[in-house]
């Protein structure tokens, strides 16, 4: 299996590569902060609890105050590090229940693209959007391929496109993913400009 160049850091991306629960809690953080940041943050929370992995029980059990002051420590996991820890205790402690703190056991035995992507929304913090560009990741970086995956993550599925982590394989690629959500917002700002100036 190639390794995984989400956080650009050799560290992180090795973790994320060999951890299934640390691909899922940087995707988890993949929001409002730039990409390597949030994938280089379970690494860090795992650095900082001591460890070389993540381990979903011990997260899950952990002081919610204790916890938030860890991923707030300078330089803060996030953004918005009280909000995040408790999404991040939310998906493991979700794991815990479900899955015996087993986070590959989410897509390990899935028969199909759709059940994956329905097993994905069920995660705490893990809407549509969010499901499908890591259903994208699982299938073209790790192999993880039931049957119509492709089809179950939409356009992040799609070979060739730059649309998302999913395809970020080196600083190449992430330079076009780039682009391609500078792409977007600029023309969800036109489209909103365009509705306005109509009323």
């Amino acid at each position: 299996m190639d390794t995984l160049r989400l956080a650009q850091q050799p560290d992180a991306d090795e973790l994320l590569t060999r951890s299934p629960l640390a691909a899922l809690t940087g995707m988890l953080l993949d929001q409002q902060i730039p990409m390597e940041w949030a994938f280089a943050g379970p690494y860090t929370i795992a650095t900082r609890l001591g460890h070389d992995d993540l381990d979903a029980h011990e997260i899950a059990a952990y002081d919610p105050e204790a916890f938030t002051a860890l991923l707030s420590e300078k330089p803060a996991v996030h953004r918005y590090p009280g909000s995040m820890a408790k999404r991040v205790q939310q998906l493991c402690q979700y794991l815990v229940e479900h899955y015996d703190g087993d986070a590959s056991a989410v897509w390990r035995d899935v028969a199909t693209g759709k059940e994956l992507l329905e097993r994905l929304k069920a995660l705490p913090g893990f809407g549509e959007q969010k499901a499908r560009i890591f259903l994208a990741l699982l299938g073209k970086q790790l192999k993880v391929r039931p049957k119509g995956w492709r089809e179950a993550a939409g356009a992040y599925g799609e070979e060739g496109a730059y649309r998302s982590v999913a395809d970020i394989t080196g600083p190449e690629s992430l330079t076009k993913v780039r682009a391609h959500k500078q792409e977007m917002k600029r023309a969800a700002k036109a489209a909103k400009e365009a509705g306005g100036a109509g009323r």
